[in-house]
């Protein structure tokens, strides 16, 4: 017997609701979750190339929407999805209220970072640090994490090539997400200071729970349950290695 025979069957609703998935890196290790989790979406969904936003799956009460990483917390903060995956590096950004995360999905891991050049890094302190420029596209994190430290931080707001800005002599740091530091390294940057270690989330719309809370309440239990399977999977692979 499957982990979700013991699901209850999805409430019935006016409309599907609307899971955003968020493009990029993460997109692939959504594809194994979705199907331990019951849903199938259109073939084209997990396609970068697709051109296609919205997709449907087999549950016709159950559309996926695909939208920019830092844009899937958005979407379900106001209302437009009202499930989606999102890394907890965009929740520290917004810290939308209208959002509740119930479950950590155990997928696209990386951290939050403060990188400066090589050349520097081998000598600073950063305990020494009291004013600094920063680029970043986080910079609610950024200014709260120095902030927190006695650190004016003047900050320097990216959406992209981070890496490029010491170099170019527009700010000393850069915080960025860092997965495996290559690109880091390949700039002549190092990762000096973790400020916090990233996984994604499954986030739901909080009056969209209030409001349909049977239907919600049972994709959130398909997750937890695709969850406590593949855990148990693991665990039995380790005992056989």
């Amino acid at each position: 017997m499957s982990a979700l025979s013991s699901v209850p069957p999805i409430a019935e609703a006016t409309s599907p609701l609307v899971l955003a998935l968020p493009k990029g890196r993460i997109l692939a290790e959504c594809g194994p979750l979705l199907a331990a989790a019951g849903i199938v979406p259109a073939p084209d969904c997990l396609d970068e190339d697709s051109r296609r936003l919205r997709f449907p799956t087999d549950d016709p009460m159950l559309d996926v929407v695909r939208v920019r990483p830092f844009d899937v917390a958005t979407f379900v903060a106001f209302g437009a999805a009202q499930i989606g995956i999102c890394g907890a590096d965009v929740l520290m950004e917004f810290d939308y209220p209208e959002i509740y995360s119930p479950l950590d999905l155990r997928i696209g891991g990386c951290r939050v970072s403060i990188a400066e050049p090589v050349a520097f890094a081998a000598t600073d302190d950063p305990a020494r640090w009291s004013q600094v420029r920063v680029a970043t596209k986080y910079p609610n994190i950024a200014r709260r994490h120095f902030a927190a430290r006695g650190v004016h931080a003047d900050i320097v707001h990216l959406n992209g090539a981070m890496e490029l800005a010491p170099g170019l002599g527009l700010s000393r740091l850069i915080v960025d997400l860092v997965q495996t530091g290559s690109t880091l390294k390949a700039n002549g940057l190092q990762e000096v200071q973790v400020i916090a270690e990233v996984t994604s989330r499954l986030i739901v719309n909080r009056t969209a729970f209030k409001t349909q809370p049977e239907a919600i309440g049972a994709w959130i239990q398909r997750f937890r349950l695709a969850l406590e399977s593949a855990e148990i999977n693991q665990r039995v692979a380790a005992t056989l290695t």
